[in-house]
């Protein structure tokens, strides 16, 4: 079961606008109109990778427990007792009002864990409700625009302590992101320079002259998408994959051709269309700057990389031309290290099935989630092992890492003064979630998130 958020609050502070904003859907009825809605909601909400049951409940109202408004505030209460934590909201726009005050009173004296959020904080308009709101005895309240679905981060932080140990692992997904399926068909595009064999790898692949091939320069101009079935190996099982041939990309200089430099953009789609890209370089030729350029352009776009070495049987002095390419790569490539390094014939066939298997394996790790309770628990240990740095002998304050989101996988630090962190600490964090989690060779986005300080002028 997943942990139970409730929503607790007075008619028309915007609860069922919160409700809506975590689910990610209009589910609950909202109007200007107080007492919308009367029976309680459930709906399953994911915050920056915590995942819980959020509950909506009628707005609470001072009336007779035997009028509506006194049977749906009964609702509200006995809804609190099954809950892990309780979102309490006061509307930082109208200020604190003594119903809210009478709610807080009743709060207190329950042991459930009370977040306070002082929604419709937004503009300046806002501020003086937000600052009574401490009055409360709840802490700091979280400044939120559910309208706006600004204060995310805040709500995401002050949850995290609560929520972190009830954590069902098999259930955990990114906001927006549907179930990694490693059955699911493989998209795989094949990108280098002109005549590094690319077509050629294709045919040889499906066993067929499925695509032209011949020694001239550019032949492929579209990007040809072909549904193969790769029969592994090992295992011996079928997998469906899409091969995706582009055209050869030329330094941009040389491109002048306009029918050259639609096939380019074409094969850039094609990237962006992809999981896994396989950057084929001639053995003949070696590593040049232009296939570094094209290396990095697929990092940018969060891909998965591979790179092989093609027509490995007529390379000279092979042992040399695969060291020399490792080190070129790990100094070029600074931003993901120890990336896949492949020799491969399509004429002979030699490292094909490895490559397939490759990109099935950084697919799995492009696509991987960590539970929010280990990667926290990693966390505590990289900063125990290398604390940050204090500049001006203030203190950086890292708080929690969560990940936000797969395929690229990408993280969400939080903490204060991290407009601070140096560049070199942040790397230390990304090498670390590299190689202790599991990410090696794939490309990870780390974002910096400080709270928002209710007391700064907007």
């Amino acid at each position: 079961m997943l942990p139970q958020v409730i929503i607790i609050g007075r008619p028309n502070v915007g609860k069922s606008t919160l409700f809506n904003r975590l689910v990610g859907k209009r589910l609950a009825l909202v109007d200007d109109q107080p007492g919308v809605t009367r029976d309680r909601r459930f709906g399953e909400a994911s915050l920056l990778g915590l995942d819980f049951t959020i509950v909506d409940t009628a707005g609470w109202e001072d009336e007779d427990a035997e009028s509506l408004p006194g049977r749906m505030r009964q609702q509200t209460e006995a809804s609190l007792k099954g809950a892990d934590v309780a979102l309490f909201v006061v509307d930082a726009r109208a200020g604190v009002t003594p119903l809210d005050e009478e709610i807080a009173r009743y709060l207190r004296t329950s042991s459930v864990p009370i977040v306070l959020v002082a929604n419709k904080a937004e503009g300046r308009a806002g501020d003086a409700g937000l600052f009574e709101a401490f009055s409360l005895g709840f802490g700091e309240p979280v400044a939120f625009s559910a309208e706006h679905g600004e204060g995310m981060g805040d709500l995401f932080e002050a949850l995290l302590p609560h929520l972190d140990d009830k954590q069902v692992e098999s259930e955990e997904k990114g906001e927006d992101e549907e179930e990694y399926d490693p059955k699911a068909t493989l998209k795989l595009a094949i990108v280098g320079r002109p005549n590094a064999g690319k077509s050629t790898l294709i045919n040889r692949l499906l066993n067929e002259e499925r695509l032209l091939t011949g020694p001239e320069a550019g032949i492929t101009r579209d990007s040809i998408a072909i549904d193969w079935k790769w029969a592994d190996p090992k295992s011996g099982e079928a997998r469906d994959i899409r091969l995706i041939d582009t055209a050869g990309m030329r330094k941009k200089a040389q491109v002048t051709d306009k029918l050259e430099k639609l096939a380019v953009a074409d094969a850039r789609h094609a990237i962006d269309f992809a999981e896994v890209v396989v950057l084929l370089l001639d053995a003949t030729r070696g590593l040049e700057h232009q296939d570094l350029k094209i290396a990095s352009m697929v990092l940018e776009e969060g891909r998965a990389l591979i790179i092989a070495i093609n027509k490995w049987d007529v390379a000279e002095d092979a042992s040399a031309l695969f060291n020399g390419v490792r080190a070129a790569l790990d100094e070029g490539l600074a931003q993901v290290r120890g990336v896949p390094l492949l020799s491969v014939s399509a004429r002979t066939g030699k490292g094909l099935d490895q490559l397939i298997s490759t990109a099935f394996d950084i697919r799995d790790s492009w696509s991987k989630r960590v539970p929010t309770s280990a990667l926290n628990r990693w966390f505590d240990d990289a900063l125990a092992a290398n604390p940050p740095p204090a500049p001006g002998g203030k203190r950086i304050k890292l708080r929690y890492i969560t990940q936000a989101k797969t395929r690229p996988p990408g993280f969400v630090l939080f903490g204060t003064r991290l407009d601070q962190l140096p560049a070199s600490y942040q790397r230390y964090l990304v090498n670390g979630i590299r190689r202790e989690l599991g990410f090696e060779a794939v490309p990870v986005r780390l974002t910096l998130r400080s709270p928002k300080n209710p007391f700064a002028r907007k």
